[in-house]
């Protein structure tokens, strides 16, 4: 591919989109690719800002910063304008800029403006209407995501509700610009899954940051009833949080802690692949709370992708904006938070290998429409 791109982003993880879109244009050896990457200002593992420069698809530069303790709003001013420094020392004119949120966006504008990049690109991964509670900062942050969906030459929005989220909270029209969807993917020819006889029959997963709004504490109330009909069912957890330990405090409260594996943070891909390929069934419980503050409502969820790409149906609350077509589809089931109604749902399927082989199997052709060279490929086709 004979093309220059810049990529820039906040970076919490791998698995988000904007590293998945560094491993494809790699992979398609891309003539030159700039990866910009600031910490986000809570993280605890990463270092400071950093840029990579690749050369069809090898690894020439790179530069990391320490990184600076300073408030989050001098870090956020500092993060626009070491993109534009970044960018402006390689002495490149690029195709593509694609800014990964509002910040990374604007900067690519300005880059534009000084003829830098020929196309500047925003990539919007999540969207909540009060995003901050402090006022002014959320109107701030809110009138530079409507100026970069306004003036950015792409957004590229993870759903359809995002862009709707952005209309009814902000009267923004969804032919404002070039308004694309780009949903989470998965590397889908990469999952080593596990043979259905492999599984663990008995076994429910979960993955993600553990936040009360995640609605692991439901599934616990859930267990006392499920292990009447399960004897032998496990509710293995994956993910660290601040709610853990109330979780852990409910578990034993309830006289279940042998039922519940908190497995804590996997860090090596390959164990926590075959955790989750492994296990029967995974649930997806978000609490349904505010639709202002619920970015879940308008985004799509990349925890619902890995389990479809690891062939595990799901259970789910209404709050996905997929949870009707996953349902529809039978790769899973919409439930809500009771007690009994999640234990129906997971006694259903984890009683009946029939069943659960049948949902399994639609899951896996359900998911192979989101492989991310699939995705990448119709997006930057369409130019």
């Amino acid at each position: 591919m004979q093309k220059k791109i810049v990529i820039s982003t906040h970076t919490w993880a791998t698995g988000f989109p904007e590293s998945e879109l560094k491993k494809y244009l790699n992979q398609k050896k891309v003539s030159k690719l700039l990866w910009i990457g600031h910490p986000l200002a809570y993280h605890p593992r990463l270092n400071g800002s950093s840029f990579e420069l690749y050369h069809d698809g090898q690894l020439t530069d790179s530069y990391y910063r320490k990184i600076m303790k300073v408030p989050s709003i001098l870090s956020y001013i500092k993060d626009i304008w070491l993109n534009i420094w970044y960018v402006w020392k390689t002495k490149e004119t690029y195709d593509y800029y694609i800014g990964n949120d509002n910040l990374n966006a604007f900067s690519g504008w300005i880059l534009k403006k000084l003829g830098k990049t020929k196309i500047c690109v925003y990539y919007v991964i999540d969207f909540t209407p009060k995003r901050f509670e402090n006022r002014l900062i959320n109107w701030i942050y809110h009138a530079l995501e409507t100026f970069c969906a306004k003036h950015c030459d792409e957004t590229w929005n993870l759903s359809q509700t995002l862009i709707e989220g952005r209309q009814k909270f902000k009267g923004i029209s969804p032919n404002c610009g070039l308004q694309k969807i780009v949903p989470m993917g998965i590397w889908f020819n990469e999952v080593k899954r596990v043979e259905f006889a492999a599984v663990h029959k008995q076994q429910l997963v979960f993955m993600g940051h553990i936040m009360e709004k995640q609605g692991i504490q439901s599934v616990l109330d859930a267990i006392p009833l499920i292990i009447k009909k399960i004897p032998h069912f496990k509710f293995l957890v994956i993910g660290e949080g601040e709610y853990l330990p109330k979780l852990k405090y409910k578990a034993q409260q309830l006289g279940i802690e042998s039922y519940v594996n908190f497995k804590g943070y996997v860090k090596q891909h390959a164990e926590l692949e075959y955790l989750i390929t492994s296990s029967a069934l995974a649930i997806a419980p978000y609490q349904e709370g505010d639709y202002e503050r619920n970015f879940t409502y308008y985004t799509d969820s990349g925890k619902i992708k890995t389990y479809l790409g690891a062939g595990v149906p799901i259970l789910l609350t209404k709050v996905p904006h997929n949870a009707e077509i996953i349902q529809t589809l039978q790769c899973g089931k919409i439930i809500n938070l009771t007690p009994q109604n999640t234990t129906d749902a997971v006694c259903e399927l984890l009683m009946n290998e029939a069943t659960l082989l049948k949902y399994r199997n639609n899951a896996l052709n359900y998911a192979k429409q989101f492989d991310w060279s699939i995705i990448f490929d119709t997006v930057l086709k369409e130019n």
